[in-house]
């Protein structure tokens, strides 16, 4: 996203910040009642916190943290709108008629979405038509908080250089420079960073939740959120120890991120 061309007659400084849009897409989705979401303004990590699974304590400790801004999603009342206006695009005049039905009534989401499993390429399309207006509106959100979203950088484990031919190994350990232990590459485009293996295990996932009912499918969405709630609360708690570990004059350096549940600084 673009900053504003004149800065300076807008008055407008705006922040760097390396967005996780996989993650921060999950946010605006989803609007239930129990589930609040942050931004991270330094990592560009989002944090979720789901009343009932969290320490009560947490939401206290992040209204206190400047670094996190809440995020605010779209709310059901335009998802829902999406859905209208996503029907009459389907060219399958009996999809149509299931689709219309379905989104009438309470639990008018869930149904759509059944709906679509049997239809694997309208489905995408769905996801697809979703993933563009989701955007649009993280692209405002940001904009209204000054917010540039950047590439977030990558963590690569440097190559050992490899032994010539003939050169004993003890020598040529000896003789090769000491590689530094991380190197930062950008990060490719969203489309392109996703690793066959994670690719693999999402078509697996969602097969096996086409095979599913609606009640298993309940189930399973509800362990998901559960296990995505547990690694945001340990992330935060692990973030939150860090940073609370310098004195109020020394505060925490800009340059540590979470890593794996750790905060770790740059440099390590």
């Amino acid at each position: 996203m673009p900053k504003p061309e004149n800065p300076s007659t807008s008055g407008v400084v705006y922040r760097d910040i390396p967005i996780d849009w996989e993650a921060l897409e999950d946010a605006f989705e989803n609007n239930a009642p129990e589930v609040h979401s942050y931004l991270h303004l330094v990592t560009g990590d989002v944090l979720r916190v789901v009343d009932g699974v969290a320490d009560p304590q947490m939401h206290a400790r992040i209204a206190a943290d400047a670094n996190y801004l809440r995020i605010d999603p779209v709310s059901s009342r335009e998802q829902y709108r999406w859905m209208e206006r996503f029907i009459p695009m389907v060219e399958d005049p009996e999809l149509q008629g299931k689709l219309t039905q379905a989104i009438d009534g309470k639990g008018a989401f869930r149904r759509f979405k059944d709906v679509l499993m049997s239809y694997g390429p309208e489905r995408e399309r769905w996801f697809s038509f979703r993933s563009e207006r989701l955007r649009i509106f993280m692209e405002a959100w940001l904009n209204a908080h000054a917010l540039n979203p950047i590439a977030r950088p990558v963590w690569v484990p440097e190559q050992p250089p490899s032994r010539a031919e003939g050169q004993p190994a003890d020598t040529a350990a000896a003789a090769a420079p000491v590689p530094s232990t991380r190197e930062i590459r950008e990060e490719p485009p969203r489309e392109l960073r996703r690793g066959k293996s994670v690719e693999t295990l999402r078509k697996n996932l969602r097969d096996i939740a086409d095979a599913l009912g609606p009640r298993d499918l309940d189930t399973l969405t509800a362990f998901a959120e559960f296990l995505k709630a547990r690694r945001a609360a340990r992330s935060f708690a692990h973030h939150y120890e860090g940073s609370h570990a310098h004195t109020e004059e020394e505060p925490a350096p800009a340059s540590q991120e979470i890593v794996g549940g750790e905060v770790r600084s740059a440099s390590s």
